[in-house]
């Protein structure tokens, strides 16, 4: 059963590209073009730190799905708790001068309450009223992003441009950069420190063994005495406050400002939700596959320069993941009752 799961990411990515090459030459495009031009336009070129920047956020919104996941939560929210966070961290940065060092923190804590904040109103939701979290997390998603956008515009927004953004961030919330091109910020060791202890926690607390319980089989563990409408409620909240942190890591690096529709356009949570269906929800190798999908969504932009293949290509290839991860898991579940 074990090896037949751990096969699953690898036939889902190989059937992915296997179907994706049919549709490159049914459409007379060589792929012995497009995948070199594909892994050179993330990789090679210098663009190296481009990939490692939108590796960042992909990875954080990653942590935002996967951690309500293993309780059997399905956070599909991510964009309106980013918003929510990232606005959070441009307006406590614009409006509370602080000294260096706490101008970066404080904003960033306010970011991940914001987040947790929008996603914990789907927990009552969900444990008093019975309504899926699935559902209301994506809901609630849509409005959040536009009352962002009308703070952005109105009560945050630079004055005299006409620009939906916020003016230039002080200096002092700047997050300090890693590389010359500025891009890769102190937020790359605090998503990786955040995923190690996402790791711990999963494996080695009894918190973590709670949560995947619930996630195993809800009424079980409710027998067993765990605490699965707590869990429910804590897992969605601190999904939101890492897509919270995301958004304000997003603010406080390049370019320094809230612009509206900036954070969800790169389309990070549809690509970390793929990455965490890929990865069957499992810690250890969530950041292997967001690497994986972030190498092919930055790369296709290589790949539209020098081979002429619409870089929306690589979304096709995302989607097709996530058609072969679900039907291998439901064949998996017909062959368990079969078998029971």
């Amino acid at each position: 059963m074990g090896r037949v799961a751990g096969a699953a990411p690898v036939l889902a990515v190989v059937g992915a590209l296997v179907l994706t090459t049919l549709v490159m030459v049914v459409v007379g495009v060589d792929p012995v073009l497009a995948y070199p031009a594909l892994v050179r336009g993330a990789v090679a070129d210098g663009n190296l730190e481009y990939t490692v920047a939108a590796f960042v956020p992909t990875l954080g919104m990653a942590l935002a799905f996967a951690l309500p996941l293993r309780a059997g939560e399905f956070n599909l929210g991510g964009d309106g708790q980013m918003a929510a966070g990232g606005v959070a961290a441009a307006g406590v940065a614009l409006s509370v001068p602080l000294p260096a060092g706490v101008a970066v923190v404080v904003p960033l804590v306010a970011a991940g309450l914001a987040g947790g904040l929008v996603a914990g109103v789907s927990a009552p939701l969900r444990t008093r009223l019975g309504l899926p979290a699935i559902v209301t997390t994506l809901l609630i998603s849509a409005p959040m992003v536009s009352l962002a956008s009308y703070l952005v515009r109105f009560p945050l927004a630079e004055p005299d441009t006409g620009i939906a953004q916020t003016p230039l961030l002080p200096d002092a919330a700047h997050l300090p950069a890693l590389t010359e091109g500025g891009y890769v910020t102190l937020g790359l060791p605090l998503i990786v420190l955040l995923t190690l202890a996402w790791l711990y926690a999963d494996t080695r607390t009894v918190t973590g063994y709670e949560i995947r319980a619930t996630g195993h089989n809800r009424e079980f563990a409710r027998y067993g005495g765990v605490p699965v409408d707590r869990l429910a409620a804590v897992t969605l909240a601190a999904g939101g406050a890492f897509a919270g942190l995301v958004g304000g890591l997003i603010v406080l690096g390049p370019p320094y400002r809230f612009v509206d529709g900036a954070l969800t356009a790169p389309g990070y949570t549809f690509t970390a939700v793929a990455a965490v269906l890929l990865a069957t929800a499992r810690p250890i190798a969530v950041p292997f596959t967001v690497a994986l999908l972030t190498v092919l969504q930055v790369g296709g932009q290589g790949m539209e320069r020098e081979a002429g293949v619409p870089s929306q290509l690589t979304q096709i290839v995302q989607g097709l993941i996530i058609v072969i991860v679900a039907v291998v898991a439901t064949v998996r579940h017909l062959r368990q009752r079969r078998a029971g």
